[in-house]
C-alpha cells in the first residue's frame, strides 16, 4: 500500500510540527507550508492526499487556498482549521468542498482520528 501524504498548512510554527509529529508517526509522509504559495508549489509537486489547511494565513487565506487546491487537483481531501467561529467562512469552505472543520485549540485526538478515517477509511483503532 502506498504512503498517504498529509501537507499541514499553517502560519505558525508550533501547530506545524506538533501536527506533522503526530501523523508521522501514523505512518503519513508529511509535508508542511507557512503560506499559501508554498502549500500550492507541494500540492503541484508532491500531490497529498489530504490537506490540513488553517483558515487565517497571512498573503493568501483559507478559502483561495482551497479553491487553487482543488483547481490543482479536485480528489485531495482538505480539512480546514480555524482559530475562531468563522462559520460564515466554513460554510463556504464546505461549498467549496472542504470536508470538515476544527477550531483552535482542537483535540489533536479528534484531528487524528478523522485524518485517519479519510485516509485510512472506516474503523480507526
Amino acid at each position: 500500500m502506498e504512503e498517504k501524504k498529509v501537507l499541514i498548512v499553517d502560519d505558525q510554527n508550533g501547530i506545524r510540527i506538533l501536527l506533522m509529529e503526530v501523523f508521522s508517526s501514523e505512518g503519513y509522509k508529511t509535508f508542511q507550508a507557512a503560506n499559501g504559495k508554498m502549500a500550492l508549489e507541494i500540492v503541484r509537486s508532491d500531490s497529498p492526499d489530504l490537506v490540513l489547511l488553517d483558515m487565517k494565513i497571512p498573503g493568501m487565506d483559507g478559502l483561495e487556498i482551497l479553491k487553487h487546491i482543488k483547481e490543482v487537483n479536485p480528489d485531495i481531501k482538505v480539512i480546514m482549521m480555524t482559530a475562531y467561529g468563522e462559520l460564515d467562512m466554513i460554510k463556504e469552505a464546505t461549498d467549496l468542498g472542504a470536508l470538515m472543520h476544527f477550531t483552535k485549540p482542537f483535540d489533536i485526538d479528534e484531528m487524528r482520528m478523522a485524518v485517519n478515517m479519510q485516509l485510512k477509511g472506516g474503523a480507526v483503532l
